[in-house]
């Protein structure tokens, strides 16, 4: 079955570079120009995914995610979130990589049928990384209205929290 997925990616471009060659487009130009097109957008959001990507580091590192995990505690049950997921809760909206290996220990620590488990993974996979997605839309933005943006991101992220833990008590 891995056979077939490694060809699925391979499989496409050929299929693409038929098609195209078929429809008489000049494909290693359009590559190209394309490439061209994409190393100043490239150069653009930089600034904003390095931001991104520091804040991250530091905000692990530092142990606020920690000691913010531990402030919340009582408003996370008071929803009727689990506070076992706090972690996850604080880094997915910063870091996917982050985000994955907290969800790895939370499923090593609580079992992958556990209550705890199934809000984690829906919380996971029901969200994005958040700040890294408004870097990078931002960046292409002359007229940036990131903090409203920001806000509505954020409470929805946690709004669907609850709702998918909520959710998860039926399942």
């Amino acid at each position: 079955m891995t056979r077939v997925f490694a060809l699925i990616i391979p499989t496409i471009f050929i299929i693409s570079f038929l098609f195209a060659s078929a429809r008489k487009v000049k494909v290693y130009e359009s590559f190209t120009q394309g490439v061209k097109g994409a190393i100043p957008l490239v150069l653009s959001v930089f600034p904003y995914i390095a931001t991104v990507t520091m804040a991250t580091k530091i905000f692990e590192v530092s142990g606020l995610d920690e000691q913010l995990s531990n402030l919340l505690s009582p408003l996370f049950k008071w929803v009727g979130v689990p506070t076992e997921i706090a972690p996850l809760l604080f880094m997915k909206p910063l870091s996917g990589g982050g985000s994955i290996a907290v969800l790895s220990d939370i499923l090593e620590r609580y079992g992958v049928d556990s209550y705890i488990a199934r809000c984690a993974c829906v919380a996971y996979g029901a969200s994005d990384t958040i700040f890294y997605i408004s870097a990078v839309y931002f960046a292409g933005l002359k007229r940036k209205k990131l903090t409203s943006a920001l806000v509505i991101s954020l409470v929805s992220y946690l709004l669907s929290v609850v709702l998918c833990c909520f959710l998860c008590r039926f399942l």
